[in-house]
């Protein structure tokens, strides 16, 4: 891999459209192993710069709509797969700039914002931000019943109920996962995601 190729350089590349359905599938299976590869943090470095912080949040949540599964209800009654954003935002062009185009399992990707957690039906992933953190309780009470995956950058995120929390390791942005929290709606997470999580969770 060229050393200049950047992660959002990946996606530009070759539009998946473009392909016939064999090398459609063989470009978005290495898609998907180049990001995991790009989450540990082993490859895809910039000559000149390094992604923001929110480039490589944006390519995890894309990331886990690849290694994920969710009941089949869920994604056949959805005709794009949608990726939301609760609170206020602070990805702002990053996610079109980075993830826009593209698609998950065979559906396009859409990119929400919504302004209540009641509003989340329909979303595959929900990116709950910060600025939400003293109403997290009511809003994983209302997501309870949904198989939608919760995504959080504050603090204690995955000890709360939450799904799946980034955190800084050594400048890194990694993540943590609560699969007990993930399992009971439904959702099943993939054991190569598994393996490049920081920890593990299991908890009632």
């Amino acid at each position: 891999m060229p050393q200049h190729a950047s992660r959002a350089g990946i996606y530009k590349r070759i539009p998946l459209s473009s392909l016939t359905p064999r090398h459609r599938r063989c470009s978005s299976r290495l898609l998907s192993l180049a990001i995991l590869w790009a989450l540990t943090g082993t490859v895809f470095l910039h000559a000149q710069s390094s992604p923001t912080e929110y480039q490589v949040k944006a390519a995890y949540l894309y990331n886990f709509g690849k290694f994920v599964e969710w009941p089949t209800s869920d994604m056949t009654s959805e005709s794009s797969f949608n990726i939301c954003v609760l609170g206020q935002d602070p990805f702002g062009a990053t996610f079109a700039s980075t993830i826009g185009g593209e698609n998950i399992k065979g559906k396009s990707v859409v990119l929400r914002r919504i302004p209540r957690a009641q509003e989340a039906v329909g979303c595959h992933i929900l990116f709950i931000s910060s600025s939400e953190d003293p109403r997290l309780k009511e809003i994983l009470a209302a997501l309870d019943k949904t198989s939608v995956l919760t995504v959080s950058d504050m603090p204690q995120f995955t000890r709360r109920g939450g799904m799946i929390q980034f955190v800084m390791d050594a400048n890194r942005v990694r993540f943590e996962v609560n699969l007990t929290s993930a399992e009971r709606t439904g959702l099943t997470v993939s054991s190569q995601l598994l393996k490049v999580a920081i920890s593990v969770r299991r908890s009632s």
